[in-house]
């Protein structure tokens, strides 16, 4: 029997992803029609001996309990969300729910950061774990260039046991371009090791009355991984598979992409393909949810998810973007790389365009670089345009490179601002 725990942080996280977080918690956040969390759950669900999912966070329990509920039914197996009362960090909230994590005596446990959109090798993952004598975690690890190495977790391994020697965090410069994909197995007998992580806080604390009144807080990467690197009980899988973080907005375009493009081979159904003459011209990959309303002369495509309710007029033209629920697009208008955010309005013949932020979009497995949003000079860097909730751009206008905060009506043209 196994289990999986998926870490969604909280609200005071993920200030990167706003303003589209402002109104909808991050790991709610739709990419190809699905909460971005429904994709980990996706994956979980697969495995015929995985029987439990908790999610572990500190979200109100009201945002969470019925994307819970509805995933229950959906998957037919138990889901739980267990929140923590302060942030512990991305070991302390393990530790804190030690008990429920390993009731039933599970097999293993699957640990996964919910920023994370993958082409997730589970299966794959677990097999390899099993095979290695004594292993106490396994990661799940890829290739980047040396630059965008800098933003995560690295490590240097033996290349003849694929033992984890040396891992550092966000190192200062260069050591590895194997980086941490933020997907983990861990043994349960790697909750001693957590324990004396928290023993040796609690103990410096009340001791010499060094660090933060709160040991609870323990960072899985630098406290944990970091020590048992060459102790012979960490291991990494590297796999060549699609993987990004969602950190910034403009990675949900790009995370939506890939989505997509699984669906092809795997939920076909879940792709917009047109019937008769009453459908509009698709150009693939599209998503488009079933209760939306699309004028039969729209052309939408490649890589564009469009969300319930939202309503797309005649003559539009859309590719590259995400329209979320209840949105509006009216006649011969063009989106183009954006997001436009629920309850949105853009009007006729109006033009809502950004710049892609991905380092190359045709490259498979490019990994999202943790970009500024403005250049040395204090000018604003080109980024996909962002729409909040409720935003209003008016008719025969254009926005370029911009991002508008929730609850604004525009009276003009803009490029390369931020409105707030």
């Amino acid at each position: 029997m196994l289990k999986a725990i998926i870490l969604i942080g909280g609200p005071q996280k993920g200030t990167r992803f706003r303003p589209l977080s402002l109104d909808i918690p991050k790991p709610l956040f739709p990419v190809a029609g699905l909460p971005l969390i429904q994709h980990h759950v996706e994956a979980c669900a697969a495995l015929g001996n995985l029987k439990e999912i908790l999610l572990i966070g500190f979200y109100p329990v009201a945002q969470l309990q019925e994307f819970v509920n509805d995933m229950q039914k959906q998957y037919n197996m138990t889901i739980k969300y267990l929140q923590e009362f302060i942030a512990l960090g991305t070991a302390g909230g393990l530790y804190h729910f030690r008990d429920q994590i390993r009731y039933g005596n599970p097999d293993a446990f699957f640990v996964m950061n919910g920023d994370i959109c993958a082409d997730f090798p589970l299966a794959e993952l677990y097999r390899f774990h099993k095979q290695q004598n004594k292993a106490l975690v396994t990661i799940m690890g890829t290739e980047a260039t040396r630059q965008q190495s800098l933003n995560y977790g690295c490590m240097v391994t033996n290349k003849d046991t694929n033992e984890v020697t040396h891992y550092v965090e966000k190192p200062s410069s260069y050591v590895s371009t194997l980086i941490n994909c933020g997907i983990y197995v861990f043994s349960l007998d790697v909750f001693p090791v957590i324990a004396e992580a928290f023993n040796a806080k609690q103990e410096e604390y009340y001791r010499n009355g060094n660090g933060s009144r709160d040991t609870g807080y323990i960072q899985l990467e630098q406290e944990i991984l970091s020590p048992l690197a060459g102790t012979g009980k960490m291991f990494v899988l590297q796999t060549s598979n699609w993987w990004s973080q969602l950190k910034t907005a403009g990675s949900a375009i790009y995370a939506n992409r890939h989505y997509l493009e699984l669906y092809k081979t795997r939920y076909p159904e879940r792709l917009y393909t047109p019937s008769g003459e009453g459908g509009c011209a698709i150009i693939p990959d599209v998503h488009i949810d079933p209760t939306a309303s699309v004028h039969p002369t729209a052309v939408l495509g490649p890589n564009v998810s469009i969300g319930p309710g939202v309503s797309i007029g005649p003559g539009v033209r859309i590719r590259e973007s995400i329209i979320l629920a209840n949105a509006t697009v009216e006649q011969r208008s063009l989106v183009i790389y954006s997001i436009i955010g629920r309850g949105s309005r853009v009007g006729q013949w109006a033009r809502v365009e950004g710049t892609p932020s991905d380092p190359d979009p045709n490259k498979p497995f490019a990994k999202m670089d943790n970009v500024s949003l403005f250049n040395s000079d204090g000018r604003m860097n080109p980024s996909i345009t962002i729409l909040g909730c409720s935003v209003s751009v008016p008719s025969e206008t254009i926005l370029l490179n911009c991002i508008v905060l929730p609850n604004k009506e525009l009276s003009r043209s803009i490029k390369n601002e931020i409105i707030l």
